[in-house]
């Protein structure tokens, strides 16, 4: 464990961040999905050897390695975006032209890209994705596959998303999943679709979980499952955030009272390697989340291999919340039931 502080803003937020609190209910999600054929909930897997190695009382992992085709729950954020915009845009039936003539554009790490390559073609329109130097060229490859223009800027993810509004200025749609003044309705949208994992998890998990452990990089997902926890359990779960030593957004801006930008080394973590927070996921997670904790390049890579080994192969990115958990640091027993996301299938598949 590389840095951990436990949130002194933990109920009251950040009264001076003027920005909106992440939504809770995901009702509206599941009802644009239930028209998507490609939709179905992913599993919730026990994972009790792991849980042992943890010194855990039970290790349930939200598998979002299948969601939708695109093997991550990103599937769920941009794509939701783009249906609503679709919806309020649609004359008739023909939903496969209702945003013909528009275009989308975003910078991403992978995942957030291949959501919006993938809801742009569903529904008529173009994606072009901005990457940083650093991003695997399987991913640039995956992007196109779904039809996108793919564009190369910068060394990080920051510069490429400097490039991405810069290129948005004219007549195309910013469609980023982190937020920031000014900034704040489309990133919404995108927080929103990923309650359908949270409802689902909530379903299907029984008795609530005494700890949830969620990795961040902007902290879209880590907010949006936080609000739906605490809208259906209360103050009874303990919520962790994680990040990587080489980004550590959440915690810096959480021990400063406000969005601050960060710096630091590349990191393994590639789709948590963002180096300043979601604005409204900062405000977010503010209220809700009870510790932040950080990990280094060596223990997500530890935290890989666990996982592994009990057979469920992921990226140091899927595994950064469990990683987190095999450290000690998050301070369980043998009476705890956690719950983790496992939030990406392996590079190469």
């Amino acid at each position: 464990m590389a840095d951990r502080l436990i949130n002194p803003h933990r109920g009251a937020g950040l009264p001076d961040l003027v920005s909106p609190l992440p939504a809770h209910d995901g009702r509206a999600v599941a009802d644009l999905l239930d028209l998507c054929p490609a939709h179905a909930p992913t599993p919730l897997a026990d994972a009790p050897g792991l849980a042992e190695k943890a010194g855990v009382g039970q290790l349930m992992l939200k598998d979002e390695r299948s969601r939708m085709g695109l093997g991550s729950f990103k599937a769920l954020g941009a794509a939701y975006a783009i249906a609503r915009q679709a919806a309020e845009a649609c004359k008739g039936d023909n939903w496969s032209d209702a945003l013909a003539g528009r275009t989308f554009v975003t910078a991403s790490a992978g995942n957030h890209g291949l959501s919006v390559a993938a809801g742009a073609r569903i529904f008529g329109a173009d994606a072009v994705v901005y990457l940083a130097e650093t991003v695997p060229e399987t991913f640039a490859e995956r992007l196109r596959a779904k039809g996108a223009q793919v564009r190369r800027a910068g060394a990080t993810y920051e510069e490429s998303m400097a490039a991405a509004e810069a290129a948005a200025a004219t007549d195309a749609t910013l469609l980023s999943d982190s937020s920031w003044p000014g900034y704040t309705d489309m990133p919404y949208r995108v927080m929103e679709g990923y309650l359908q994992m949270a409802s689902e998890a909530a379903g299907q998990i029984g008795d609530p979980p005494g700890v949830i452990l969620l990795q961040a990089g902007v902290g879209g997902m880590a907010a949006a499952v936080a609000a739906h926890a605490r809208s259906v359990w209360g103050d009874g779960p303990r919520i962790v955030v994680v990040e990587p030593e080489a980004a550590p957004a959440l915690i810096d801006s959480i021990r400063a009272g406000r969005v601050i930008d960060t710096d630091g080394p590349v990191s393994s973590m590639g789709r948590l390697d963002c180096k300043t927070p979601s604005m409204i996921a900062l405000a977010g997670l503010a209220r809700d989340a009870d510790l932040f904790v950080t990990i280094t390049e060596a223990e997500a890579a530890a935290g890989v291999a666990a996982l592994g080994r009990a057979g469920f192969a992921t990226t140091p990115s899927g595994a950064a919340g469990v990683a987190a958990l095999l450290t000690g640091a998050v301070g369980v027993d043998l009476a705890t039931r956690v719950l983790a996301f496992l939030s990406e299938g392996p590079e190469d598949g």
